[in-house]
């Protein structure tokens, strides 16, 4: 398939979530819209695939949970679209114990942070320190679906100078290590600083707080849902609507250079050329420097593994007290006290894959069991989404095979130890018998889906403001500018990107029509 017109109000590269809202929001206010994708398909990374043959299940194959889409982007859209919250927030196992956050019983939480800890400090900690965040929620998540705000006005959003100091202005760690006192708990705060982001508790450029702001804020609430019908249901609905709109959609035509002199826009593609007015990309930053012919960014690097499984039944807990089915239903975090996260950095840092290194997990269908048939669902088979931190794409370079069967038998060998039976005995098996465990690295990221050095947000989060007071480029007011008058960011490296959100595509829609 080839574009049908030579020449369109803006075309869009790369077909994944953000590309397809932006080709949505402009399609329906009647501009002439053409979206190229490489790929066979659209969706890029929120997609959803039967990954091992003879088993129905339709893993979240590469993101997986949702919590910066804002419900004005479904309403605005009509997306046929909706998560379910999560009661249980996390679990950490301990020893022959754990930690359980179940936002449906503050007793029950109560108890069991008394049980780890021995008091109730870290719980009272814990309380008063995530009110603060869903305070800081409530009133910063608005903003990012409006012209960026300075610095001084997002501060006086916040309208805390306390919270405003340990988020905006000091490394987290020190914030952590002054309000919590356990160490696991201290984790537990932690991870959400790490997610994407290969840092560590006091990184003075505050990378770590930055991925935290952005993990804690989502929704105005700061929780993660699981989309029903998994992610590539999402994207489904977005490529529905950005063709009912009108937008063209071609797929199996990959990029290949942008030209452009401020005014008009050339896109070329493998097999032809298209005029634009605008051109919004979906891209990586550094992939957009190569696509412009500019001097190259600097590439990013991500570090996280990714482990796909499913399983014929969840596995037995060490911890007696709590039950399989709750453990999963949230995060079960692995390997994640605080001391443990900073040592599996220094280790990965020197270079070295870490002894123990952390991961998370969550169990998709133990909220939606529809991406599982009938029969796997009442046979008791489950997905487990396995996400592992601090393996920085360098590890991977040398020999690529080795490090990612070294990691991953690192990160399952973690979870055994928390387990009453190895995940090995659990796991389902496919058409030829083999086990449904699928592992990627951050450089199969990068191969599979264009995240440049396997980072997932294109490259490290900014804060969303801006440092100009008087901006009137609509590029720049929308945080979506690329140094060219007509190019546009519209994917996770603009500024309020990352995640799955939408909220790039938005933005950069909102900058094309205010031009």
């Amino acid at each position: 398939m080839t574009p049908t017109r030579s020449s369109y109000d803006v075309v869009v590269v790369g077909g994944g979530h953000n590309g397809l809202v932006a080709a949505a929001y402009l399609a329906r206010a009647g501009r002439s819209v053409l979206l190229l994708e490489r790929q066979s398909h659209t969706g890029g990374a929120a997609v959803s695939e039967r990954l091992f043959p003879g088993v129905d299940a339709r893993v979240s194959r590469y993101s997986y949970l949702v919590s910066l889409l804002p419900a004005s982007i479904v309403r605005d859209l009509d997306l046929r679209f909706r998560t379910r919250r999560r009661r249980i927030s996390s679990y950490t196992p301990v020893g022959d114990g754990g930690l359980l956050v179940d936002t449906g019983s503050e007793a029950r939480t109560r108890a069991s942070f008394e049980r780890l800890t021995g008091s109730d400090r870290d719980f009272t900690a814990w309380q008063r320190f995530y009110a603060s965040t869903g305070r800081m929620a409530r009133r910063v998540f608005p903003t990012l679906t409006e012209p960026l705000p300075t610095r001084t006005e997002l501060r006086g959003v916040v309208a805390d100078d306390a919270l405003w100091d340990a988020i905006f202005e000091r490394p987290l760690g020190e914030t952590i290590e002054a309000t919590f006192a356990d160490d696991t708990v201290r984790g537990v705060v932690f991870t959400d600083a790490l997610i994407g982001t290969f840092t560590h508790a006091h990184d003075p450029s505050l990378r770590q707080n930055r991925c935290f702001l952005y993990h804690v804020i989502g929704g105005g609430t700061g929780d993660w849902d699981v989309p029903v019908g998994g992610m590539g249901a999402l994207t489904d609905a977005l490529a529905d609507a950005a063709r009912a709109a009108g937008a063209e959609l071609v797929t199996d035509c990959a990029v290949t250079g942008v030209d452009s002199d401020g005014v008009a826009a050339e896109v070329r593609y493998e097999g032809g050329v298209v005029g634009a007015r605008h051109v919004l990309v979906n891209a990586a930053p550094h992939e957009l420097s190569r696509l412009l012919g500019t001097p190259e960014e600097p590439k990013p690097e991500g570090s996280q593994m990714k482990v796909n499984m499913v399983l014929r039944r969840l596995p037995r807990l060490r911890d007696t007290a709590v039950d399989p089915a709750e453990a999963f239903a949230g995060t079960f975090h692995i390997a994640e006290s605080y001391a443990r996260l900073e040592q599996s950095y220094r280790e990965a840092e020197a270079g070295r894959i870490p002894s123990a290194p952390p991961s998370e997990i969550y169990c998709h269908t133990l909220t939606d069991p529809s991406i599982l048939s009938v029969d796997a669902v009442a046979r008791g088979m489950h997905t487990l989404t396995l996400f592992g931190l601090h393996t920085p794409a360098r590890l991977f370079q040398e020999d690529p095979d080795a490090a990612r069967a070294a990691a991953a038998k690192g990160l399952l060998a973690q979870l055994d130890r928390v387990l009453a039976e190895p995940i090995a005995d659990c796991l389902a098996r496919d058409a030829a018998g083999a086990p449904c465990l699928e592992v990627k690295s951050p450089l199969d990221l990068e191969r599979e889906v264009g995240l440049p050095g396997g980072h997932i947000f294109h490259r490290d989060l900014a804060f969303p403001y801006r440092l100009d007071d008087d901006v009137t480029d609509p590029a720049a007011r929308w945080g979506v500018a690329t140094g060219v008058r007509n190019v546009f960011l519209c994917g996770a490296g603009a500024v309020r990107g990352g995640g799955v959100s939408g909220i790039p595509g938005h933005n950069a829609a909102r900058a094309v029509l205010e031009s």
